[in-house]
């Protein structure tokens, strides 16, 4: 029987989220003075959380200061004053939904002109083709820089506790540095962290354990994974189904299922693979296969719009719809489709050809509609993507200055 999109799910803490739609994490970009929530990001959840989810997941939240997906990126770590993410929690459960924050590490996906460090499993940097000079050029971790991230990850969940959310998500998709972990492109060391999926898995499996040991048994711990990363010898779907396993002991309450990296960006909807050519649901293919054998309740996200899609999702047995950018243009669709209403506008597709500056474009769009809703106007999906790209570079820049400051600082 399938579930319901306004069904309730309980998950294995005891939480139970009021349905099955949830806000996927969007890099909001979006910090203010500190590297810490402000106004805007307050005001973006709470428009997010009366528009009808059972759950906001945010977009990710670093682990160490040093290493940042961009230069407004929020920081909570063990200096970080919690009041800042208190008010957020509550921002984001103030309609009644959960408020889960998604915590990262960005490994080596990190741009060139930012301080601070750029580490992988291995010296191998992003392969962008022309581009590839944006990104810095990483240093393999040592045994006690890899200890010591674990903790990271341990201390900022429970912070995200104490502060008031309902649960965290690790970040091991999209090619950050669980991510590269996993992968056998990106890492090739030869010691306990390489070789064999055991051993690739281990730091993941290493952060989940020392996560859920560090917050209570009820509240929820889940993982983002790639259903698959869309590179010929890269991380494979075969390999998720093995690792959702893995995952299964570990008190895991959910995994959330995308793909792609920065690399092969799938998760923007421009993949590399035949199989998720498909407009909507790109993953629907590897999740119908991977839900027959998961052991977990398992999370899609990308490219879902429309309320038939998400109810075809939840016919394969896909526990829970999660969306992204249809919930920056339309903050308010699970409630439209709760009265049989759809989204009246979608965001403009970017049709560039050089992917990498595509994928760049469409991730600003999005963006570009957060600030806009975080202002209190309303989203205008028809921007233009230079002009969203271009109006970002700019913001980026500031925020750099302002992140430069505050690291040497602090």
């Amino acid at each position: 029987m399938a579930s319901e999109l306004f069904s309730p799910l309980s998950l294995r803490s005891g939480q139970v989220l009021g349905n099955r739609v949830a806000k996927a994490a969007m890099e909001e970009n979006m910090a203010g003075d500190g590297q810490l929530p402000d106004g805007q990001l307050l005001s973006l959840y709470r428009r997010w959380a009366t528009g009808g989810t059972g759950l906001l997941i945010t977009g990710n939240v670093m682990v160490h200061a040093e290493a940042l997906t961009g230069p407004a990126g929020v920081v909570l770590d063990d200096a970080a004053p919690l009041e800042p993410f208190t008010e957020w929690a509550k921002a984001g459960k103030s309609g009644g939904g959960a408020m889960w924050m998604q915590i990262n590490h960005p490994g080596r996906q990190i741009q060139a002109n930012m301080p601070g460090v750029v580490w992988g499993p291995s010296a191998v940097g992003v392969d962008l083709g022309k581009h590839s000079s944006r990104f810095g050029r990483p240093v393999a971790m040592t045994p006690e820089q890899i200890e010591a991230t674990v903790t990271r990850y341990a201390v900022t969940a429970h912070r995200a506790e104490k502060a008031g959310f309902d649960g965290v998500e690790v970040h091991a998709a999209h090619g950050y540095l669980l991510s590269q972990f996993l992968s056998p492109l990106v890492n090739r060391r030869t010691d306990q962290w390489g070789g064999s999926l055991e051993n690739r898995a281990r730091m993941l499996l290493d952060v989940v354990r020392a996560v859920r040991a560090a917050v209570s048994p009820s509240f929820a711990v889940a993982v983002k994974l790639n259903s698959a990363d869309f590179q010929r010898g890269g991380f494979d779907a075969d390999d998720a189904r093995q690792v959702i396993a893995m995952l299964e002991p570990l008190g895991v309450d959910l995994v959330e299922l995308s793909g792609g990296s920065y690399e092969s960006p799938a998760m923007s909807g421009r993949p590399a693979d035949a199989r998720t050519q498909a407009r909507e649901a790109y993953f629907l293919d590897l999740a119908k296969d991977l839900v027959k054998t998961s052991p977990l309740p398992l999370m899609l996200t990308g490219g879902i719009n429309r309320r038939d899609t998400a109810e075809r999702v939840l016919a394969t047995g896909v526990a829970l719809v999660g969306m992204g950018t249809a919930l920056a243009v339309t903050p308010d669709l699970p409630d439209r489709w709760r009265h049989g209403r759809e989204a009246d506008r979608l965001l403009r597709p970017v049709t560039w050809s050089d992917k990498a500056l595509a994928s760049a474009a469409s991730m600003a769009q999005v963006r570009h509609q957060l600030r806009r809703i975080a202002r209190g106007s309303r989203p205008k999906p028809n921007t233009r993507p230079a002009y969203a790209l271009i109006t970002e570079q700019r913001q980026q820049r500031r925020a750099l200055r302002r992140y430069r400051a505050w690291l040497s600082a602090s």
